[in-house]
């Protein structure tokens, strides 16, 4: 996950940078100043208490915050990260947070600190002041924040810097510039994060052709479970031999295999720019599998594509791949042909619907020469790095 506190002073302009940051990165965006007072406009418990704090421009208990925080980031699953604006505000709550990302396996990954002079914090806020009709917006209020911001929440800077995820951005000057600085340092995070693609499609849909090329064009490295087990029975290993019967007939391999071989891959490549993995999900208990492999490795999937070709022309392509060099134990026969789709048909297709709960599936048109279907895969992934710039 990529997960950002935007920190700074009242009246930084975390808000005004926030809306696009959260665009552009897919990112839930967690404002504490915004949840609370939907939560005082909307009368609730929590509203009400948190009411005559902010209003005095004190910072609202902890107790109340992380209750908040907690149950908006459970609710946003189809996001990349999350974009924190306000919090944390005090040492405490980095430490909270810390607690709070590390149940979910993952981490802050940068702080970015807008640096602003009080005097220009004033004037914004006594500008904002004019249109907000925010009850925080009052002279004697403004002062308050700043001195609680000087007192609680600056050695917060501290608590990051010492972790080597501080970042300060100048926040005067133009709006657009400033994010280019603040996009700046996001880019700088992300070249030390996996770029990490899964290729799904019916058998015979051209998967592994495709994977190891574009694993070769985009600096990848290719993990095809199929691929590395066909070595493992070659080699009469352990893992080979508990896998030889169920590739025999095309069924799936046991998990515990499976999570043995792609466990092995990631850890022995500790230098790769990222993974694409073919073969693997092929169904949806694999997915929380792969999910819990890139998770202990801090990183998650960036990119799942669906190549996608017709049950009449997966089995035409994979009834000709036997006469080939390519031909696998399981092209043998039409029967066990049938057997692969079916089972596909029946397990492994619902896997691309469980990603589209998280995020978006991108589905490719597989039918053509294999250099049109290779464009199209290409473009699929340029397009996904570009977006992340």
């Amino acid at each position: 996950m990529l997960n950002i506190a935007l920190f700074g002073p009242p009246g930084a302009g975390k808000g005004t940078q926030s809306k696009q940051l959260i665009q552009k990165y897919n990112l839930a965006y967690i404002s504490t100043g915004d949840i609370l007072r939907n939560e005082i406009a909307n009368k609730t418990e929590l509203g009400l208490k948190a009411k005559s704090i902010i209003e005095k421009g004190n910072l609202v208990d902890d107790e109340i915050i992380v209750q908040i925080i907690e149950g908006f980031i459970e609710s946003n699953t189809k996001v990349r990260g999350v974009l924190f604006d306000g919090f944390p505000r005090t040492y405490v709550q980095a430490y909270i947070l810390e607690g709070m990302l590390q149940r979910l396996n993952s981490k802050l990954s940068c702080m970015i600190s807008l640096e602003v002079p009080k005097d220009e914090l004033r004037k914004r806020m006594i500008e904002r002041a004019k249109t907000s009709g925010r009850a925080d917006d009052t002279a004697e209020v403004i002062e308050n924040r700043l001195k609680e911001y000087d007192l609680k929440t600056a050695p917060v800077a501290k608590y990051y810097q010492e972790r080597g995820i501080y970042n300060a951005v100048n926040g005067i000057g133009e709006i657009d510039e400033i994010y280019d600085n603040i996009n700046k340092v996001i880019q700088e995070t992300l070249k030390d994060r996996l770029f990490n693609v899964v290729l799904l499609g019916m058998p015979g849909s051209g998967k592994g052709s495709q994977s190891k090329k574009l694993a070769d064009e985009f600096g990848l490295k290719y993990i095809s479970t199929g691929k590395l087990l066909r070595q493992e029975i070659a080699d009469n290993t352990e893992l080979g031999n508990m896998a030889q019967g169920y590739m025999k007939k095309g069924d799936i391999v046991p998990d515990e295999i499976a999570i043995k071989i792609i466990e092995r891959e990631i850890n022995n490549n500790p230098d790769a720019k990222g993974f694409i993995f073919k073969g693997y999900p092929r169904s949806i208990v694999q997915a929380y599998i792969l999910d819990g492999l890139l998770r202990k490795v801090d990183s998650s999937l960036t990119l799942v594509i669906d190549l996608d070709i017709s049950m009449l022309e997966a089995f035409k392509r994979l009834y000709d791949r036997r006469k080939t060099d390519d031909s696998r134990t399981y092209d043998s026969n039409p029967e066990t042909i049938i057997h692969r789709i079916e089972e596909y048909e029946n397990i492994s297709a619902k896997v691309p619907e469980y990603y589209k709960k998280k995020m978006d599936v991108v589905k490719v048109d597989g039918f053509g020469t294999k250099e049109e279907v290779y464009s199209r895969l290409k473009s699929t992934i340029e397009d996904a790095i570009i977006r992340l710039r």
